[in-house]
């Protein structure tokens, strides 16, 4: 064969194979590339999807909140000033009772003999001093005899009252208007001088207490009105009557306390209520309590994303609650909200969303 031909071939040889492989490149790189477009769909579609509601901050008034409860506005553990049996208690338990009301009695047991020997003696010592005074003006006595004849006179009067006192200590009685609580000794008992009789106690007014903060506490104002909530399902309105000006130190929060008019009675110590305090309007956004959630170093707030669709996580104030939600600080001006699916995203991850039905934006797959 000829050298020519054989050259021939082997460049025909050399071009079939190039085309070949060129070919199969072509095939190859396109099926790369639809594999990459099927991931790349694949990966937008298994971002996760929320719900979202758009929101925009309103004009809402500001209140201080406080937890506290019901206490009397005074309470009194009425005692026995001296020793004696208790034989009378003639108010029950839970009684309105009025000053001066007998709420225990003891027996008298010599203290009646007393007062009569005392009333003795000072009849004795009356005369005694009648006579010397008859004496002295007559001058068959000296002035001084006198004087210790009066000096005489005044001990026994004395001694009348002390025992008129002694008598009437074994009666315990009502030093103010309220009610009899609790009846804590009976008949039968031996009451000590400083051993209690009973619990009185004064719920007019009521008071509420409640303890602020140290970021609170100046904005509260001797004289302000509270709005209170009673556990009972009571809404109430007081004045702040007492600011505490040392915080307590285990706590590190002060006293307040707010009167409340309780003439009729009806609101009793001892019951859950809140102090709301008002200090003005702010922006803020009313939100459902159920989207409030925990960021990973565990502090409470809410999830919302940018106009990127990238998951934000912000802190927030709660300014006020009703039955429907609450009102909080800490958001921007315009947010979307997420109010479905907020606990299954972290912030910084790309989601997919879907507006509320209730929104008035149009609902849809965005």
């Amino acid at each position: 064969m000829k050298p020519s031909y054989v050259i021939a071939i082997l460049i025909s040889v050399v071009i079939v194979i190039w085309f070949a492989v060129g070919g199969l490149s072509g095939i190859k790189g396109k099926k790369d590339d639809a594999e990459q477009s099927n991931l790349d769909a694949q990966v937008q579609t298994e971002l996760p999807s929320v719900k979202i509601k758009r929101l925009e901050a309103e004009s809402h008034e500001n209140f201080i909140q406080l937890h506290g409860r019901t206490e009397p506005v005074r309470e009194v553990s009425v005692k026995a000033e001296t020793a004696g049996l208790i034989v009378r208690t003639p108010i029950q338990e839970g009684r309105n009772v009025k000053t001066g009301a007998i709420l225990c009695e003891q027996d008298i047991d010599a203290r009646q003999a007393q007062l009569d020997q005392a009333n003795a003696a000072l009849r004795s010592r009356e005369l005694e001093y009648d006579a010397a005074k008859t004496l002295v003006e007559k001058g068959f006595r000296s002035s001084t005899q006198a004087l210790g004849a009066l000096a005489a006179l005044d001990g026994a009067k004395a001694s009348v009252k002390r025992a008129e006192i002694e008598l009437g200590n074994v009666i315990m009685r009502a030093p103010f208007d309220g009610i009899f609580e609790q009846q804590i000794a009976e008949i039968g008992d031996y009451l000590s001088p400083g051993q209690p009789c009973g619990l009185l106690v004064d719920l007019d007014p009521i008071i509420v207490t409640g303890e602020a903060t140290e970021q609170q506490i100046s904005s509260f104002r001797l004289g302000e009105i509270a709005a209170v909530e009673l556990a009972t399902g009571e809404s109430l309105s007081g004045k702040v009557r007492y600011i505490e000006a040392r915080a307590n130190p285990a706590t590190r929060t002060f006293k307040i306390e707010v009167e409340v008019p309780n003439k009729s009675g009806t609101l009793k110590a001892g019951v859950t209520a809140n102090l709301k305090v008002s200090t003005g309007e702010k922006l803020a956004h009313f939100i459902p309590s159920s989207v409030l959630t925990l960021d990973d170093s565990g502090r409470i707030g809410v999830r919302y994303i940018d106009a990127d669709k990238v998951v934000h996580f912000a802190l927030v104030t709660t300014i006020d609650e009703t039955v429907d939600g609450i009102w909080v600080t800490g958001l921007p001006k315009y947010t979307d909200l997420i109010i479905l699916g907020q606990d299954f995203v972290s912030e910084g991850i790309k989601v997919t969303t879907q507006y509320d039905l209730n929104n008035s934006q149009a609902s849809g797959t965005q």
